[in-house]
């Protein structure tokens, strides 16, 4: 599977602990393609279908749904979890994806 950067995959969450997103849902990639196509494993930021507004979540619309990306919960998966890409995310949502990451774990 040739896995890229902001695509949209579905992944099997499961096991997870407390408070972290559990399930087999959607996730956007978010590690480069250099490291995606080199390593076991791939970085992402699942998504969820009911969010509050909060600064580390970017509003998508993904297969006629309304989603949010949700940065505050990045983790690095292995690939294993990935069971098929889905889509990608628009130029404009990777711009947003860009700078709230940039926001929360740069600046």
């Amino acid at each position: 599977m040739d896995l890229r950067q902001y695509q949209i995959v579905l992944v099997n969450l499961d096991p997870t602990l407390g408070s972290e997103i559990k399930k087999t849902g959607p996730c956007v990639i978010v590690s480069p393609d250099e490291m995606n196509k080199h390593l076991r494993t791939v970085t992402i930021a699942p998504m969820t279908s009911q969010s509050k507004s909060y600064p580390t979540r970017i509003k998508v619309n993904h297969n006629q749904k309304i989603g949010w990306v949700v940065i505050d919960q990045i983790r690095t998966i292995d690939k294993l979890r990935v069971i098929k890409i889905m889509d990608n995310l628009t130029e404009k949502e990777i711009k947003k994806v860009k700078s709230i990451i940039r926001e929360t774990f740069v600046d």
